[in-house]
């Protein structure tokens, strides 16, 4: 039975020396020469067989009742063998544990393992989502306490302002870092998988492109055009090479080697963080050299009129087709559409046109090949695309899809 009452606590006066008031069950009041009062619960442990103390917190923060209550608590710890001193080490830790590991946090560390991966601008793309989405509301939560309902609430705000590939990628991004946690041993399973279903799916937006026939009507009206000379040559080598408009704009004379007539854009400029070479033709050297007159002694070929330490922005292809009259019906990326359509349909083999675009080869084995082989091939390809170009500016274009003449 309980010896100490609620009085005898709160009298309890300091002595010359320490000393400890029992209750009972293990539990003492211990009142030091200083005047300071505090709970422990003296108790044997189950690995050594030794006697010890386990401090429960100090006097009067913790009464007597609540005192008694720890006890409880530690006995039953006892009752199954565990350890209360290490159980409280536990305890502790993981709360430090979740106070370090917030959402934020776990958010930086997943992204820095990513950083290897991805380029720079990705990396400042997707720290800004997660800024505008979810690290307001969910950044200094510990990932251990992150639920799908509490992800879910932070996104649909979004989703009511139809920023609904915003949400799909983020949601993503918040199932990357909870699998992260997952992996780093921070929590036991990841409670996001699978909340992109709960939110409506984004309509696909196919990059608008010009079909074959039309590339004589694309050519001509540049061609017509009272464009700057950087400017129509940056859309013909974007028309030409078939490259991504950001790859085409940030082209630079060191990336440039005339004696092979090759132009090898290094991993970090690319979508897919390997490097890409490409076949220079009669026309793409055309540019260049009209380029170089401009150019040369800048590091860009196509650099920017306000500011020449830079490229040429590459939406500003898109603003000027638009001016031209093809709002709605192309865009730069629409290029490689266009180059696309028209060499899958003359017969071109698939597998020289996907290299050609940079597109990533799953398997492993055709990737090698395609690296090593493709290079002799694909300037037979470059050198027809650009020679059908050529021609489309007089309005002498031949369609003919005769695919047996064309795999080469």
């Amino acid at each position: 039975m309980p010896n100490l009452t609620a009085k005898q606590v709160a009298s309890a006066k300091p002595k010359d020396k320490a000393y400890r008031l029992g209750d009972g069950g293990g539990l003492y009041f211990y009142v030091r020469k200083s005047g300071a009062k505090s709970w422990e619960c003296r108790y044997i442990q189950p690995r050594t067989g030794k006697p010890t103390f386990l401090g429960l917190g100090g006097y009067p923060e913790i009464s007597l009742a609540e005192a008694r209550k720890k006890a409880q608590e530690v006995r039953h710890y006892l009752s199954d063998g565990i350890d209360p001193k290490l159980k409280k080490a536990e305890q502790r830790a993981k709360l430090l544990s979740d106070q370090k590991n917030t959402l934020k946090a776990v958010a930086k560390l997943w992204l820095d393992a990513k950083s290897n991966a991805i380029k720079k601008e990705t990396e400042t793309k997707i720290w800004r989502s997660l800024e505008n989405y979810v690290l307001p509301s969910l950044g200094s939560i510990p990932v251990s306490k992150i639920t799908a309902p509490m992800a879910i609430s932070a996104l649909k705000p979004a989703e009511a302002q139809g920023k609904l590939e915003a949400v799909k990628r983020t949601s993503q991004q918040l199932n990357e870092i909870m699998t992260y946690a997952v992996n780093y041993g921070l929590i036991q399973a990841n409670p996001l998988t699978g909340i992109r279903e709960v939110f409506k799916k984004s309509q696909t937006v196919h990059f608008n492109a010009l079909s074959p026939q039309d590339l004589s009507e694309l050519v001509m009206t540049i061609g017509a055009a009272d464009l700057p000379t950087s400017m129509e040559s940056l859309i013909l080598w974007q028309l030409h090479t078939m490259v991504r408009p950001s790859e085409a704009a940030g082209a630079m004379w060191c990336e440039i080697n005339f004696e092979s007539k090759l132009w090898t854009i290094p991993p970090e400029r690319m979508k897919m963080n390997r490097e890409h070479q490409v076949p220079l033709t009669k026309q793409t050297l055309d540019v260049l050299e009209k380029m170089h007159q401009l150019s040369s002694h800048r590091k860009h070929i196509f650099p920017s009129i306000r500011d020449p330490k830079k490229p040429i922005g590459a939406i500003s292809v898109n603003r000027v087709l638009g001016k031209l009259g093809f709002s709605g019906k192309t865009t730069a990326h629409g290029f490689r559409s266009l180059a696309s359509t028209t060499l899958n349909e003359q017969g071109f083999d698939a597998d020289l046109i996907e290299a050609s675009l940079s597109h990533q080869d799953k398997n492993a084995v055709r990737k090698a090949y395609n690296r090593s082989q493709y290079l002799e091939q694909r300037r037979v390809v470059m050198s027809w695309w650009s020679e059908h170009i050529e021609n489309a500016k007089s309005g002498n274009i031949q369609l003919n899809g005769t695919k047996a003449l064309r795999a080469i």
